[in-house]
């Protein structure tokens, strides 16, 4: 019911939350994603290590929430599948995959001039969890995911659908306070790992790798 690295991202999590709430200005100045700002702004609160932590730091009980449970409802199968050791290296490449496509978006406007931004930071584990989605609907594509616990939907299509959903909200900027690249950065590297893993890509893994 409770596999060894969904149990400890759980206990973590909740953790890191209650962190928050004793420690808030402290662990958002240091652990949340920051933009990187280059000579635009005269202080940056950018750090590598953000690239990891802010994952772990949540905008709310609700927020917390779901990421906890969407985590455990389909990381469970995913880690039972892939096992302990590879699902752990799974999610934390898909944390970081979905961090550096949100810092390249946020930061764009500093380094590259192509507009103007507020310096605003990412929290949330959605980019890794978004990741894992996307493994369920590789590996279990058929399997019915209950929209609302009511609509049955094929895995593969509600994965495709709020990727899709994703992209429009991030390139039209309508979803104000929701990291859409981070979601499609966790989802995108979730995608290409697996089927890496699967022998499905140009690049093959070593022998004995193949998932």
């Amino acid at each position: 019911m409770m596999p060894p690295v969904i149990k400890n991202l759980l206990i973590i999590n909740g953790l890191a939350f209650l962190a928050q709430m004793t420690f808030d200005t402290f662990m958002g100045q240091w652990f949340a994603l920051w933009p990187i700002t280059g000579g635009a702004v005269p202080q940056t609160l950018f750090y590598p290590w953000q690239l990891i932590t802010c994952g772990f730091l949540h905008g709310g009980l609700g927020h917390l929430f779901i990421n906890m449970f969407m985590l455990w409802m389909f990381g469970m199968r995913i880690e039972n599948v892939l096992g302990s050791r590879r699902f752990a290296f799974f999610y934390f490449v898909c944390l970081v995959g979905a961090s550096l496509l949100q810092l390249l978006i946020v930061s764009a406007p500093f380094l590259f001039g192509i507009g103007s931004a507020g310096i605003f930071p990412t929290v949330g584990a959605s980019g890794a969890v978004l990741g894992v989605l996307a493994a369920f609907g590789l590996l279990f594509p058929d399997e019915p995911i209950y929209l609302y616990f009511f609509v049955p939907i094929p895995a593969k299509w509600l994965v495709l659908g709020m990727a899709a959903l994703d992209l429009f909200y991030g390139v039209t900027g309508t979803q104000a306070g929701i990291a859409n690249f981070a979601h499609l950065g966790g989802m995108l590297t979730g995608f290409l790992l697996i089927q890496y893993w699967r022998g499905r890509l140009p690049m093959k893994p070593s022998p004995g790798r193949a998932g």
